[in-house]
């Protein structure tokens, strides 16, 4: 399998982690990012929105993380929930992620570290921010007696929750302030194949010149 990444994506982590979780045969496509690869004609053509993860597995090719999460799931027989009441609650806290967590995560992230500082909105970044503070509580207090989200074992609601809560940029995300979710974390990368965004993935910022 090949997966288009670059190792500052959170939401590219999110696959690249489960991939080799799984023990997977897979290779990192290296993606320029921030360079404007995402917008040329070539990958359009592989992902018309424009963005990464892509995975493509012969035939096959998805994008967004969460489908490709769930493709994962299916074609490995691993941590997709163990019935229809476990799947449910693994979609229920994908959907929370992309909208409540990852979704203010990563804008804030690349807004707060790789945005141009001209360009940057403290405003903005406030907001954002806020909100994600505001999903942060609802993670930590779930995660209160729990080892893992959604069930008794590591499932795709684990690894799409953690994709932004391993980086060291700041983005007003620390471990420290939240004991529960730092010890959520602890367990993640306590698992068999667990790795560092940048141990997995290539980077991308700053852009390489173009000789």
């Amino acid at each position: 399998m090949r997966l288009h990444c670059f190792g500052e994506s959170g939401n590219a982590y999110k696959v690249a982690l489960m991939l080799n979780l799984t023990g997977a045969d897979w290779e990192a496509v290296p993606v320029g990012f921030f360079g404007g690869a995402t917008r040329t004609p070539e990958f359009r053509a592989l992902n018309a929105m424009g963005e990464v993860p892509v995975l493509e597995d012969g035939a096959v090719t998805l994008s967004q993380s969460g489908a490709i999460l769930d493709y994962l799931a299916e074609k490995t027989g691993r941590f997709g929930g163990r019935d229809a009441d476990a799947r449910r609650e693994v979609l229920r806290w994908l959907l929370f992620d992309a909208h409540k967590l990852s979704g203010l995560a990563g804008p804030l992230r690349f807004n707060m570290n790789f945005l141009p500082e001209a360009r940057r909105s403290a405003e903005i970044n406030g907001w954002l921010a806020g909100r994600l503070a505001a999903a942060l509580k609802v993670l930590e207090a779930h995660l209160e007696g729990r080892d893992w989200i959604a069930g008794p074992e590591a499932t795709l609601a684990d690894f799409a929750c953690c994709g932004y809560l391993f980086y060291e940029e700041p983005f007003t995300f620390a471990r420290a302030e939240w004991p529960a979710i730092d010890a959520w974390l602890g367990r993640l990368e306590a698992l068999p194949g667990w790795a560092h965004p940048y141990d997995l993935m290539p980077r991308a910022f700053p852009p390489k010149e173009e000789t």
